[in-house]
């Protein structure tokens, strides 16, 4: 299956090293990868249906430190789909207003439920499928965008319907809030002072914090398996549901 990779940071941060060791694993997951920064309500889109490991545009994300609060990234095996472009997560709409990302991993079995309005897969991936399903469920639960802890009550009411249809690991962000959900296999890390040294896992590459950061800075990483090899990650409980806000789980 595919792999994912979240950032949700309460300063502007780049994701350069994180995506690098993702992007180390796209020998297997080697059908697309994109990767999503937010800017305020908006967000850059990079996509490409080649592998990371081959992909010129998974080189310039590598060595371009793009800054963001929010960042949303994928490296795909394709289980639904032909590999192209338009089945390349991470997938983006608008919804009150604000760029939505979202990107999954697993397999959803027998989820065609009937959509309508502004909501459309343009692929024939589940993924965008279920995708689209949530934003119309949201639109309709909510009028304007709600608070952040409203939005995590309704999506703990929705997500078990696609829970029950197979695998869904998750990553969503509006810009506001990264939302992980771990069906099967999602990890987390909170980097914060007094920060150090850390190693990847499949790269040898190093990186210490201390001389890039203050001791404000705090940065959450949500993977599906740990990035690195001498830091503290935490497993996702099956079905957990965790809201990221300003570097820290919010509820």
């Amino acid at each position: 299956m595919c792999q994912l990779l979240g950032m949700n940071a309460n300063t502007p941060t780049d994701v350069m090293f994180s995506f690098t060791g993702l992007a180390t694993r796209a020998d297997e997951h080697k059908d697309g990868f994109g990767i999503g920064f937010f800017e305020g309500r908006g967000a850059r889109l990079f996509v490409d249906a080649q592998s990371a490991r081959v992909s010129p545009v998974a080189e310039l994300v590598k060595t371009w430190p793009i800054h963001s609060n929010n960042v949303i990234a994928h490296i795909r095996k394709a289980t639904q789909g032909q590999v192209a472009p338009e089945n390349t997560h991470p997938f983006a709409r608008e919804l009150w207003g604000r760029t939505w990302v979202f990107a999954h991993n697993g397999d959803l079995k027998d989820f065609r439920p009937r959509l309508h309005g502004s909501f459309r897969p343009v692929g024939d991936t589940d993924s965008e499928h279920a995708f689209c399903w949530l934003m119309q469920e949201l639109a309709k639960a909510h009028a304007g965008v709600p608070a952040v802890a409203e939005l995590s009550c309704t999506l703990r009411e929705l997500l078990p319907q696609l829970h029950r249809h197979g695998t869904f690991n998750m990553l969503l962000s509006n810009g506001q809030a990264l939302w992980a959900h771990g069906s099967t296999k999602l990890h987390w890390l909170l980097r914060q002072h007094p920060f150090r040294s850390a190693a990847l896992r499949d790269e040898d590459l190093q990186v210490n914090f201390a001389r890039h950061t203050t001791p404000e800075d705090r940065v959450a990483i949500i993977a599906t398996e740990p990035l690195t090899a001498d830091e503290a990650w935490a497993a996702f409980a099956p079905g957990e549901l965790k809201v990221f806000v300003d570097g820290v789980p919010a509820g």
